[in-house]
C-alpha cells in the first residue's frame, strides 16, 4: 500500500535521511564516531542511536513493531555518558538499515483513520493528530542529521551534498 497523501512529504524526508545518514557516515573511523568537538556536544556514535532511538519509538507509537534492544541509552534526554559501551559503527549502521525498512513499512500501513487520531503524549504535533506528530519527528531527524553532516565536515571529511 502507498504511503498515504498526508504524511507522504515526511516519509519523503525519512527516505532521504537513510541514504543521508549513509553517505554521512561513509568513510569515518571507528575513532572518529567516537570524537566530540567539546565536551558538552555528541559524538556521531550517540547521534546516529539517537536517531535509531526516535525511528524506534516512532514505528512502535504508530502500530508497526520494530525491536531493537539497548536503544535506552540514547533516548529522549539522555545525556551522553563516556563510561558506557556503545554499539560499533557497523551494529548502528545494521540497525538503521533496519529501521528503514520497518519505518517505512509502518507507514505504508497507516490508515486515514490512523493518522486523524490524537497524537500520542511525547514530541509536540503541530495538528494534534498522529500525521503532525510523523512531520515533527520527520523534521528531528533531519535536525539530527545536520548535526552528522557537520561533525563529518568538522572531522576532515567531503561534505555530505557538495
Amino acid at each position: 500500500m502507498p504511503v498515504p497523501a498526508v504524511i507522504a512529504g515526511a516519509a519523503g524526508e525519512f527516505a532521504r535521511n537513510t541514504g543521508s545518514l549513509q553517505k554521512a557516515v561513509a568513510g569515518l573511523t571507528p575513532e572518529q564516531w567516537l570524537t566530540r568537538p567539546s565536551d558538552h556536544s555528541n559524538h556521531v556514535t550517540w547521534i546516529v542511536g539517537h536517531l535509531i532511538w526516535g525511528r524506534h519509538a516512532l514505528i512502535n507509537r504508530i502500530g508497526g513493531s520494530w525491536s531493537c534492544p539497548g536503544l535506552e541509552i540514547f533516548a529522549r534526554s539522555a545525556k551522553l555518558d563516556e563510561s558506557c559501551s556503545y554499539p560499533s559503527s557497523e551494529t548502528l549502521q545494521a540497525m538503521w538499515r533496519d529501521s528503514a525498512a520497518a519505518l517505512d513499512s509502518a507507514l505504508c500501513n497507516l490508515t486515514p483513520e490512523a493518522l486523524a487520531a490524537p497524537a500520542p503524549p511525547g514530541p509536540p504535533s503541530p495538528d494534534g493528530k498522529v500525521s503532525g506528530f510523523i512531520g515533527v519527528l520527520a523534521w528531528h531527524e533531519t535536525y539530527h542529521l545536520g548535526q552528522v553532516a557537520y561533525l563529518r565536515s568538522w572531522l576532515g571529511h567531503s561534505g555530505l551534498f557538495g
